[in-house]
């Protein structure tokens, strides 16, 4: 078997790379477009395409689907937001962390060295010196405090409490997320049931074509029932290519909670017995209850309790700042300097210096004193820092009396805070109840609504079912038969879109009253 290869300019091969196309027909054209380019002859193209397709089959068959589970777990992994929440949580675990370590002594050494240059205190001596020298030393200190009214351990406890706040809204935010999952699923499901509804209606339409064709070509029905009917599959096609998008849309808004890659293909696990109507039971979801159950419950109820107890805390370090505080300090600390000298050796004997002259009885006694001189040398690194090693251990008290009024200012502050988380939490609890009892009426208003939505689909089956026989003996005209076959079609799609909204608002208020979302 032989076969020929052709190069061609470049420009002519298409610019998309063949292993990361993920439309199978795309595909399918790209590699026929590039069997040509090529010139390669019939078996060799048979055989590449065979492969490709088995391939895309494969994996197509391998694709593993997206359950609600799934998603959930997926989301909690990759989601921005909830990984910006891990972060603040970290945050206030350092911080407590720091608080309590504040509770340990402060320990800080210190090194220096330099040169001292013209007229400069000698550190070994303490005198002034006119000359250059070198100069080094060593400190360490040390302080704790023994007493400041509780400062650092409320400092602790209200970073305890923020810890606590960051923790329940980190798992408001995964609740959230489950929730908006809960949703977008529910949305993808709702998109997909409208396109079978689309694609039903648009089968429909065109049986109905085929049938009216006949019976144009047989003279039972005139021309513009043909007419009529063209124009009526014109629209349910343009309908079900509406439909097919907004099913892209959302599938497209499920990957952004995911942070899902767009290039990955995602079809959704419907669940078994999502059809079935959830049942409203007045006496478990009763508004005043499920908000009772949602201020035990809920993360942002407990994280504004927490915050709460986390500003008084605050508050109390704050107002000991007004206060005298004691502290125990000590150091110590050695240094060496290049021009300090020490005597060696013993003295040398150099007679005796006159000094002064004293007159006793007119006769004149002079005053005398030995005359030494001494070895000297410079004194050893090791000798100094021994010889120049101090020490020292004391207490401090500091006592506040004037300071332009900045410690009161600051329990001012810390009031303010205090008293506007209290007001928050009351906000929140107000937009809490309103939130349950917004959510009752609307369960109770959608499950009406697919009620009467139900009705109204069987009632149009029925007038459809009649219509149809009427239309087929001739007894109708298609301008009433494609009324009530968009009647039909309308009361479908109303029935299935109040079907989801109805479990939408029922799995929301079940949402508030136990913080769990299942599908």
């Amino acid at each position: 078997m032989m076969f020929s290869v052709k190069f061609v300019w470049p420009c002519t091969i298409p610019t998309l790379k063949l292993p990361f196309i993920k439309m199978r027909k795309l595909v399918f054209l790209q590699l026929i477009y590039f069997c040509q380019a090529m010139r390669l002859n019939q078996c060799v193209k048979a055989a590449l395409l065979s492969s490709l397709l088995f391939v895309g089959s494969f994996r197509a068959i391998a694709q593993e689907k997206w359950s609600f589970e799934r998603c959930v777990a997926f989301a909690l992994e990759h989601n921005l937001t909830i990984k910006q929440s891990e972060l603040q949580r970290r945050l206030a675990a350092l911080t407590l962390q720091q608080n309590q370590l504040s509770q340990l002594p402060t320990i800080n050494g210190g090194a220096d060295v330099g040169y001292n240059f013209g007229r400069s205190i000698n550190p070994t001596t303490n005198s002034f010196d006119n000359t250059t020298l070198f100069s080094s030393g060593l400190s360490l200190s040390a302080g704790a405090n023994l007493f400041n009214f509780f400062r650092v351990q409320n400092n602790i406890k209200g970073s305890k409490y923020e810890l606590e706040a960051s923790t329940f809204l980190l798992e408001k935010a995964r609740n959230d997320m489950s929730f908006n999952i809960a949703n977008a699923f529910l949305q993808i499901l709702l998109a997909n049931e409208q396109v079978k509804i689309s694609e039903s209606q648009v089968s429909l339409s065109s049986s109905q074509l085929d049938n009216t064709k006949k019976l144009v070509a047989a003279g039972s029905v005139p021309e513009s029932n043909q007419a009529d009917l063209e124009a009526q599959l014109a629209r349910d096609s343009s309908t079900l290519v509406s439909a097919r998008n907004q099913a892209i849309i959302t599938v497209l808004q499920m990957k952004a909670i995911l942070n899902l890659d767009f290039n990955i293909p995602f079809e959704p696990e419907i669940p078994a017995n999502i059809k079935e109507t959830p049942v409203l039971d007045i006496a478990q979801t009763a508004p005043e209850m499920v908000f009772s159950a949602a201020l035990s419950t809920q993360p942002q109820a407990k994280a504004d309790r927490s915050r709460v107890l986390s500003y008084e805390r605050y508050l109390a370090a704050t107002k000991a700042q007004q206060y005298p505080s004691l502290r125990a300090a000590g150091s110590m600390g050695t240094n060496y300097a290049s021009t300090s000298r020490e005597v060696f050796g013993a003295p040398v004997f150099n007679g005796y210096d006159t000094i002064a002259a004293v007159s006793v009885g007119g006769a004149e006694y002079g005053v005398y004193q030995p005359n030494y001189s001494f070895n000297t040398q410079k004194t050893p690194f090791g000798t100094q820092i021994n010889n120049n090693f101090r020490q020292y251990i004391g207490l401090s008290l500091n006592i506040p009396i004037l300071n332009g009024w900045a410690n009161k200012s600051a329990v001012n502050r810390a009031k303010i805070d205090l008293a506007n988380q209290e007001l928050t939490q009351a906000i929140n609890r107000q937009q809490l109840r309103q939130d349950v009892y917004t959510a009752h009426a609307n369960a109770a208003a959608a499950l009406q609504k697919y009620q009467a939505a139900a009705v109204t689909e069987a009632a149009s089956q029925k007038a459809y079912d009649f219509a149809t026989k009427r239309y087929n003996v001739g007894l109708m005209n298609s301008v009433e038969y494609i009324t009530t076959q968009t009647n039909l079609f309308k009361a479908q799609v109303d029935k299935v879109s109040a079907l989801y909204d109805y479990i939408f608002k029922i799995k929301l208020l079940e949402f508030y009253r136990d913080q769990k979302i299942t599908l």
